[in-house]
């Protein structure tokens, strides 16, 4: 019998992806997406919640599944308040997980970002970390925090620093070798296709870097 995914942020760059695959993937019988707006789109596997996600908890009778993919994140730019920052980076995430945990799913995935550090005099950067630490507290069965690199791919917004930011490490990515691999960028393709497959696997629960968000997407056989 196939699986139900639950996927927060599914119109985003990652997200979308994510959710295409899951729907034309057979490993997953039901696809539940919880969004602030209307996807706009029909199939026989998707089942659409309107809601206020930031106030996720409401949900609670509804997110029931097997495995939890959450993409959701802003930019400094978008959410310049840090308060509401924090709500939507920390306090989505976290309550993702303790749902998981209130309804015995057994596996989470979420996105994060590489240098989240819950002891990080950068603001940004202690928000990612101390999402991490809260997830890792829920002691789910499987758990999977993703720390990507810089997410190459087309957004439908524009983002000036991050453009800044691809073109200088396209140009110095030749030098990016050995341990420094985990700061190449990487394809929100690339980060769809491993959390697509992450629950198929054994793969240990853990952070997991751009370097090995590349091995499980390169590794994975079954869509």
């Amino acid at each position: 019998m196939g699986k139900t995914a639950i996927i927060l942020g599914a119109t985003g760059l990652t997200g979308s992806q994510l959710l295409e695959l899951t729907l034309n993937d057979s490993f997953y019988d039901k696809v539940i997406v919880f969004g602030r707006s209307t996807l706009n789109m029909t199939h026989p596997k998707l089942e659409e919640h309107i809601i206020n996600v930031l106030e996720l908890e409401d949900e609670v009778h509804k997110f029931k599944g097997d495995v939890v993919f959450c993409c959701i994140g802003t930019t400094k730019s978008k959410t310049p308040d840090k308060e509401k920052y924090k709500a939507i980076d920390y306090g989505i995430p976290v309550t993702a997980a303790k749902l998981c945990k209130m309804n015995n799913v057994p596996c989470y995935a979420v996105m994060s970002s590489l240098g989240a550090d819950a002891n990080s005099n950068i603001f940004y950067s202690r928000i990612k970390g101390e999402m991490e630490d809260a997830v890792f507290k829920q002691a789910l069965p499987k758990t999977y925090i993703l720390q990507p690199s810089i997410i190459t791919g087309d957004r439908n917004e524009k983002r000036l620093g991050e453009s800044i930011a691809k073109g200088l490490m396209k140009t110095i990515k030749p030098l990016l070798v050995g341990s420094l691999k985990k700061y190449r960028p990487i394809s929100s393709n690339v980060i769809a296709r491993a959390m697509a497959s992450l629950p198929k696997g054994n793969w240990p629960s853990g952070i997991i870097s751009s370097q090995d968000i590349h091995k499980i997407a390169s590794n994975d056989h079954r869509n």
